[in-house]
C-alpha cells in the first residue's frame, strides 16, 4: 500500500479528589496494571498516557511500585507522557492564573519524577475555548488534543480531520490534534479488525494521515463489562497483535513523533465546544429531551452527513446554571481564589475575600444595608516569618487547585455532583485553603467578622457571618436561605445539599419499571445500553423539590397539614420560601448580625417576618436565630414551620442518629419522621465527630425526611442520601396584636473529632497545644460519650 498512516494512542486516567480508596485500588488492579501487563509484552508499540495529578498522588502514596513501573516504560520510549492542570480541572472554570499555574505545577512534577520535558498535555473532558491557547503556551504546552467535534463545528470535513492544526491566542501557537470520535467508540467495543479496517479506509483516501484515538482508560477494565472483555476475552492482545500485523503501513507512535515529522494540516480558530455527548449533558432536561428526539430524526435523513457539522448543543458553563450548587461551589472557589491572589501580593495590605472591605458596603439596589460602624474585632498584621508565609500560601493554593478537581461540578453519564463525597471533598479543600488565608491575614482565635458582597455572582449582595470556627452564607435576594455552613475544625459545609430535579434519564426508569424490567442487567454506560438498577422500586423514588433544599428556608402551611403531605411538597400558603429578602448589617464591640425582612402573603393577608441571624465573641461556634413575625390576621390559626437541611452527614448508618432533648436515640439521619412536641433536636454522627443541636425557645413539633436522588452512575441507576431536611414547625392562634416570635440555637461540638485527631498525632504532653474549646450542646450527651 502505498499510503502509510499513523494511529496514536492516547489513554486518559483520572481518579478525583475525594474519591475512596477502593474505588481507586479497584480501576488500578480492573484496568491500570493489567493494560501495562499487556504492553510490556509489545514493546514496539508506544501509547501516550495522562494520569491526572490526583491520581498520580494517590498512586505514589499507596503504590510507587506502579510510578516505577511507568518510569520504566518512559525511559524505554514506550510511553510518551502528557502533563496538564494537575488536578483535572474544567479550564473554563478557572480563573486564567490558575490555569497556567496548575499547569505548570503539574509539568514540574511530572518532569522531576520521570526526568523527561513534558510538552504535550490532555485538556480536561475536552472543555476547549480559543483563550486558552495563549494559556497553554504560556505555561510552556507545545500541543494538545480535542475532539474532531470541534474541527468539525469549525467547519472541516471528514477529510480534514487527520492530523494537526496550529492555532493561536494574542499570537501565541499551539499544536491541536483532532481526536477520532469513530475510534472511542470502535476501541474497545468491535472488534480489532473493524479498527484496523477504518484505518485502511482513511489511508487510501488521505495522504499521510495521522489518526488519533483519545479516551479514557478505565474503559479498559473498569467500565462495566470492559474486564471481561479486554482481558478476559482477550481484546487488548488481539488488538496489539493486529497493529503488530500490519506494522508495514499502519504505524503506532506518539503525539511528539507526529509533530516532529509531520507537518500541519494548517491554521484553525476552535469554537468553543467539548466532546459531542458533554455539549448534550449542558443542555436543560427539556432541551435534552428535544435536542435528542430531532436528532434521531435528523440521522435518519440522507443528508445528515451534511447536516451534523452545523448541529450543535450546549456550553459546558452552563451546568454551573443548570445546577445552582455547582455555581455555589465555582463561586466560593472564585472567591477563594480572589483572596489568594490579594495576599500572594506582597506590595498590597492583606484584603478579605470580599476584594473591599465592609466598611466601605452601603446601600444599593441589592438592599444589603450597613448600620455599625467598625466591627469590634479587626485583622492584626500577621507576624509569620517570610519562610513561615510561603509555606502557608504554598499549602493554601495546593489546596485551592485540589479543589478545582472537575468531577463534583458537572453530571453525565457518571455520578459527579450527584456523589456527595466529591463535592465534600471539594468543600472541605476550600474551607482548609480559606482558613490558613485567614491566618496568613493575621487572624487569630478567636475572632469574628461580617461582610456584604456579591459572592455567588448573581448580581446581588449575600452577607457572610465568619469566625474562627464558622462561615455562614445568607442569601437575602433567594429567600434569606442560609446556604453554606462551615464548620473550620472539622472543614465540612453542612449545606453541600442537592436539589431533587428531573433528569433525561429518569424517563428511562420509568420506561423500564413500566415493563418489568428493574432486574434489566448492563451498566449506565453500556455503549449497548444496557440498564442496571443498583436498588429496587426506584422509579417510586422519583420526587422534585419546589424550592432549595437550604436552611432557614420559611414556610407558611396549611393549619392541620400532614406530614406526609409536606413531604410530598403540598400545602404551602405563604410567598417567602423563596422571596426576596431585605437585609442590615449589624455590629458592635462583640457580636455582629444579619438582620433580613420581608413584606409577604400570607394567603390573601400582607404580614412581616423578620430573621436575624448572629454571632457573637462569646462563642463564636454558635449560631443565633430569631424570628419575628408581625401582622398576623389576629385569632387565626397560623402554621408556620423553619426547615434546616444538614448534608455531609451520612443516612442510614446506626452510628448517624437523631437524638431528643433527654438524650434519647430517635432514629437515624435517613428516617422519615413525625415527631411531638419538645425544644432540642440533636443530630449526631459518630464517624465524623459532630453534635448538632437545635434548640427553640418555644416548644415545637419536629418533621425530619431524608432527601434521596435518583441518578445514574457507570455501575448504573442509584439512589444517593444527599440530606437530611429537619422541620421545626409551630401551630398556633395569632396573638391579638399580630405579632409572634421564636428564638433558635444552632451550636456544634466538634470535640470528639478534634480528641480523634489529637490521639493520632500523639505528641508528648508537653509539645501539644490545647485547641480551643469548641461550642458543646447545653443538654444531651456529646458525640464522643456516646461511642
Amino acid at each position: 500500500m502505498a499510503a502509510r498512516v499513523r494511529l496514536i494512542l492516547v489513554l486518559h486516567n483520572h481518579q478525583p479528589i475525594g474519591n475512596f480508596d477502593d474505588v481507586c485500588e479497584r480501576a488500578l488492579v480492573d484496568s491500570y496494571a493489567p493494560f501495562l501487563d499487556v504492553l510490556e509484552e509489545f514493546p514496539e508499540l508506544p501509547v501516550v498516557l495522562h494520569n491526572s495529578g490526583s491520581l498520580f498522588e494517590w498512586l505514589e502514596q499507596q503504590h510507587p511500585e506502579h510510578i516505577a513501573r511507568l518510569r520504566k516504560l518512559v525511559e524505554r520510549g514506550q510511553i510518551e507522557l502528557l502533563g496538564g492542570p494537575f488536578y483535572e480541572p474544567i479550564l473554563s472554570g478557572l480563573p486564567r492564573r490558575d490555569r497556567i499555574g496548575q499547569i505548570r505545577a503539574y509539568s514540574q512534577v511530572l518532569e522531576q519524577t520521570f526526568g523527561v520535558a513534558i510538552r504535550g498535555m490532555w485538556v480536561p473532558e475536552r472543555v476547549w475555548e480559543q483563550a486558552f491557547a495563549s494559556d497553554l503556551a504560556e505555561a510552556g504546552i507545545e500541543y494538545t488534543l480535542l475532539d474532531d467535534t470541534h474541527f468539525r463545528n469549525a467547519g472541516l470535513g471528514d477529510d480534514e480531520l487527520h492530523g494537526y492544526y496550529l492555532t493561536e491566542n494574542d499570537g501565541q501557537v499551539v499544536k491541536v490534534f483532532a481526536g477520532s470520535e469513530r475510534l472511542r467508540y470502535l476501541i474497545p467495543f468491535a472488534d480489532p479488525y473493524h479498527t484496523v479496517e477504518y484505518c485502511r479506509t482513511i489511508a487510501d483516501r488521505c495522504p499521510h494521515p495521522v489518526l488519533v484515538f483519545g479516551d479514557d482508560g478505565e474503559k479498559f477494565g473498569t467500565w462495566p463489562g470492559t474486564k471481561d472483555l479486554v482481558y478476559g476475552q482477550q481484546w487488548l492482545r488481539r488488538f496489539f497483535q493486529a497493529l503488530r500485523e500490519h506494522q508495514s503501513w499502519l504505524k503506532v507512535t506518539t503525539l511528539a513523533e507526529a509533530v516532529d515529522h509531520v507537518s500541519p494540516l494548517g491554521t484553525q480558530y476552535l469554537p468553543d465546544a467539548s466532546y459531542r455527548e458533554m455539549t448534550e449533558w449542558a443542555l436543560p432536561t427539556e432541551q435534552q429531551r428535544h435536542y435528542r428526539r430531532l436528532k434521531e430524526g435528523l440521522e435518519r435523513q440522507p443528508d445528515w452527513p451534511r447536516i451534523r457539522p452545523f448541529f450543535r448543543a450546549g456550553s459546558w458553563r452552563n451546568f454551573l446554571v443548570k445546577y445552582p450548587e455547582a455555581r455555589e461551589m465555582y463561586t466560593r472557589m472564585l472567591q477563594v481564589s480572589r483572596k489568594l491572589a490579594e495576599l500572594t501580593d506582597s506590595s498590597r495590605e492583606p484584603r478579605h475575600s470580599t476584594g473591599r472591605r465592609i466598611d466601605d458596603a452601603h446601600a444599593s439596589g441589592g438592599g444589603v444595608h450597613l448600620l455599625a460602624g467598625r466591627t469590634g474585632t479587626t485583622a492584626s498584621p500577621s507576624l509569620l516569618s517570610p519562610a513561615a508565609r510561603r509555606t502557608l500560601l504554598s499549602e493554601a493554593r495546593r489546596r485551592l487547585y485540589r479543589a478545582q478537581c472537575n468531577c463534583p461540578y458537572w453530571h453525565g453519564a457518571f455520578g459527579g455532583l450527584y456523589l456527595p463525597h466529591l463535592r465534600n471533598a471539594v468543600y472541605k479543600e476550600l474551607i482548609q485553603a480559606d482558613t490558613l488565608l485567614e491566618q496568613l491575614a493575621g487572624n487569630t482565635a478567636p475572632w469574628l467578622r461580617i461582610d456584604a458582597h456579591d459572592f455567588n455572582c448573581d448580581a446581588r449582595k449575600e452577607l457572610c457571618l465568619a469566625s474562627d470556627r464558622l462561615a455562614a452564607y445568607l442569601a437575602p435576594g433567594r429567600g434569606g436561605h442560609l446556604y453554606e455552613l462551615d464548620l473550620r475544625a472539622l472543614a465540612v459545609n453542612l449545606l453541600a445539599t442537592l436539589n431533587r430535579r428531573p433528569e433525561p434519564y429518569h424517563d428511562r426508569i420509568r420506561e423500564c419499571a413500566g415493563q418489568g424490567q428493574e432486574s434489566a442487567t448492563g451498566g449506565g454506560v453500556d455503549p449497548q445500553g444496557g440498564i442496571r438498577f443498583k436498588q429496587p422500586d426506584l422509579d417510586r423514588k422519583l420526587q422534585y423539590d419546589r424550592w432549595p433544599r437550604k436552611s432557614l428556608v420559611d414556610h407558611f402551611l396549611q393549619p392541620t397539614l400532614a406530614f406526609e403531605e409536606f413531604a410530598n411538597g403540598i400545602g404551602h400558603i405563604g410567598d417567602f420560601a423563596q422571596g426576596v429578602y431585605q437585609a442590615v448589617l449589624r455590629r458592635s464591640a462583640r457580636r455582629v448580625e444579619g438582620r433580613q425582612w420581608r413584606e409577604g402573603k400570607l394567603g390573601p393577608y400582607a404580614i412581616r417576618v423578620t430573621k436575624t441571624v448572629a454571632m457573637s465573641l462569646d462563642n463564636t461556634g454558635i449560631l443565633e436565630i430569631s424570628y419575628e413575625l408581625e401582622n398576623l390576621p389576629a385569632e387565626l390559626p397560623i402554621h408556620f414551620g423553619v426547615e434546616f437541611n444538614f448534608a455531609a452527614l451520612a443516612g442510614g448508618a446506626p452510628d448517624r442518629y437523631f437524638y431528643d432533648e433527654r438524650g434519647r436515640q430517635l432514629g437515624l439521619l435517613d428516617a422519615q419522621q413525625n415527631l411531638g412536641r419538645m425544644s432540642r433536636l440533636g443530630l449526631v454522627d459518630e464517624w465524623l465527630g459532630l453534635d448538632i443541636a437545635l434548640e427553640t425557645s418555644q416548644p415545637c413539633g419536629f418533621w425530619t425526611m431524608p432527601i434521596q436522588t435518583v441518578s445514574q452512575s457507570e455501575s448504573g441507576f442509584e439512589l444517593v442520601h444527599q440530606s437530611c431536611a429537619v422541620l421545626p414547625h409551630w401551630e398556633f392562634i395569632a396573638p391579638s396584636d399580630g405579632r409572634w416570635s421564636v428564638q433558635l440555637t444552632l451550636s456544634f461540638d466538634t470535640s470528639a473529632a478534634q480528641a480523634r485527631k489529637l490521639a493520632d498525632c500523639n505528641p508528648p504532653i508537653s509539645q501539644q497545644e490545647v485547641p480551643a474549646a469548641e461550642a458543646h450542646s447545653p443538654a444531651g450527651p456529646a458525640a464522643a460519650d456516646r461511642r
